[in-house]
């Protein structure tokens, strides 16, 4: 399952759910990921942590990663603004 994972895939906490940063490098020998968490910058996480891999996605399980990469992935969208609206798509016509 984890020689699937490539740099540019987006990590998620579960399927369905928003996407909270994405695979910046893949770490074979040790095994490890380098990943991006938005609003956060970039974290190491153990190959262990990745429940699981499909569609270009990394799903991670939340109870196999450190204290830092849970307080990050917490404020991973901080940053947006909850009363934005997406404008219609025949906006621009």
């Amino acid at each position: 399952m984890h020689e699937q994972i490539e740099p540019g895939f987006m990590v998620f906490l579960s399927d369905g759910e928003d996407g909270i940063g994405a695979v910046r490098e893949v770490r074979h020998g040790l095994p490890e990921l380098l990943i991006y968490i938005e609003n956060a910058g970039d974290f190491v996480v153990p190959m262990s942590a990745v429940a699981a891999v499909h569609s270009g996605k990394v799903i991670l399980d939340l109870a196999r990663v450190g204290i830092r990469v849970r307080e990050a992935l917490a404020s991973a969208r901080d940053s947006e603004d909850p009363s934005y609206t997406a404008p219609a798509a025949d906006a621009d016509e």
